[in-house]
């Protein structure tokens, strides 16, 4: 005996109640980067730019929400930051000149970066690839401390 299923369609509240999960999961999101950028070490007799965990947060975003809706949460990450919402790391300028300064670069790119993350890991198995990147990271700064130490001698 072949089972049948019968799919019926969303109510207007749960269309709702849906859509104010979507919210939420975005504009959660967009706070716990701007929690992530909070974190921060400063480098500044290297570089103006100082070392925060947001990048960590923004391929996290991208990852466990997925391509559009991670995309969505940075672009509202920019957008309270631009209105002056103290979202961005503490040592910048913040607002819009923020947006425009050193860091701004980075910032405009977190929305391509969490819908790359989210778009990867949608259609390919990034984890399994996980260890090996993380390897080649460390062992291409290990090189870069080791030729610096070398250059200055």
């Amino acid at each position: 005996m072949a089972k049948t299923s019968i799919r019926t369609l969303p109510t207007p509240q749960e269309r709702l109640i849906e859509a104010s999960r979507q919210v939420a999961l975005v504009v959660g999101a967009s706070l716990f980067v701007a929690l992530c950028a909070r974190i921060t070490i400063p480098l500044m007799p290297l570089t103006p730019i100082p070392l925060t965990v947001q990048n960590l947060g923004v391929l996290l975003v991208g990852m466990l929400l997925g391509s559009r809706r991670g995309f969505a949460a940075l672009a509202l990450y920019l957008v309270e930051g631009a209105v002056g919402l103290p979202v961005f790391n503490p040592t910048g300028l913040g607002g819009v000149a923020q947006l425009f300064g050193p860091t701004g670069g980075f910032l405009m790119a977190y929305p391509l970066v969490a819908f790359l993350a989210g778009f990867i890991f949608e259609r390919v198995g990034l984890y399994i690839f996980l260890a090996a990147e993380v390897i080649k990271v460390m062992f291409a700064a290990a090189i870069a401390v080791r030729w610096s130490r070398t250059a200055r001698r």
